[in-house]
């Protein structure tokens, strides 16, 4: 008991200063927002966990309402995770005393659990939740990932 104790004191400092605080000013989509900082810095932050649909798919107008709804004009927390191939930082994003917005996102049907660099199962069971109440995209039989809309982008391309 007293060796938990003491590891929750010493990891205490890690998990509250690890997080930042910021305002959102800006939605881009569904999954990706701007956010300003301390000393007016502002920052992009792609969202972890999630994939929305792009801006030429259906509900990609949905999705990025959805979480402009969720957090515009907000102060949020955030925890970074990495950086994208665009260099984006990837964030996990916290708002209205600690929803998930990534989660929120799955849960409302606006978004793909991205599977592909995310190990919470609890996000795939959200998504499950969400198909079978054919919640947003998920009415829509014939949905395509974002992923898979890129990729027929790209090869329409070349």
């Amino acid at each position: 008991m007293m060796k938990q104790f003491i590891f929750l004191i010493l990891l205490l400092p890690t998990m509250v200063f690890s997080q930042t605080i910021a305002k959102v000013i800006g939605i881009t989509d569904g999954d990706t927002i701007t956010v300003l900082l301390e000393g007016n810095i502002q920052k992009k932050l792609r969202l972890a966990e999630v994939d929305c649909p792009e801006s030429g798919q259906p509900f990609g107008k949905n999705a990025k309402q959805f979480t402009s709804d969720q957090v515009f004009g907000k102060q949020i927390s955030f925890v970074e995770t990495d950086t994208d191939r665009y260099g984006r930082t990837i964030a996990k994003v916290y708002y209205d005393k600690e929803k998930y917005l990534s989660a929120e996102i799955i849960k409302a049907g606006l978004g793909w659990w991205y599977h592909y660099f995310s190990k919470d199962r609890s996000l795939g069971d959200l998504q499950e939740e969400a198909k079978l109440e054919k919640l947003g995209l998920w009415q829509d039989k014939y949905t395509v990932s974002p992923w898979e809309y890129r990729k027929m982008q790209r090869e329409k391309v070349n």
